[in-house]
């Protein structure tokens, strides 16, 4: 695991690079890992299948309760259909990285 963080400050919130495993038997954070290409996502799985925007949805919350935010403060800025994802969270930066790196790490 690298020790870059996949999110970065931007005024009013975060941007959040997440890798999805959607239908992924249960919805959780699983820490922070380094991709192929040498970036650091925040690693998540949801159980919905990535049908109709569901797993989108599902990720939404997810992050949302993890950050500590409303879910309406959280949107997918980029990579709707893929599994690399681009998340904004907005809120307070510090607040929110701190509810994030508590994530457990793998």
């Amino acid at each position: 695991m690298s020790g870059a963080a996949p999110w970065r400050a931007r005024a009013g919130g975060l941007i959040v690079l997440v890798r999805l495993t959607p239908k992924g038997g249960r919805d959780a954070i699983e820490g922070i890992e380094t991709l192929s290409d040498g970036r650091a996502a925040l690693k998540a799985r949801v159980r919905a299948a990535p049908e109709d925007g569901k797993a989108n949805d599902a990720l939404t919350r997810l992050i949302a309760a993890a950050a500590g935010v409303a879910r309406s403060a959280v949107s997918i800025a980029a990579g709707h259909t893929s599994r690399i994802k681009t998340v904004e969270i907005r809120g307070e930066p510090e607040r929110i990285a701190a509810a994030l790196g508590d994530t457990p790490a793998k």
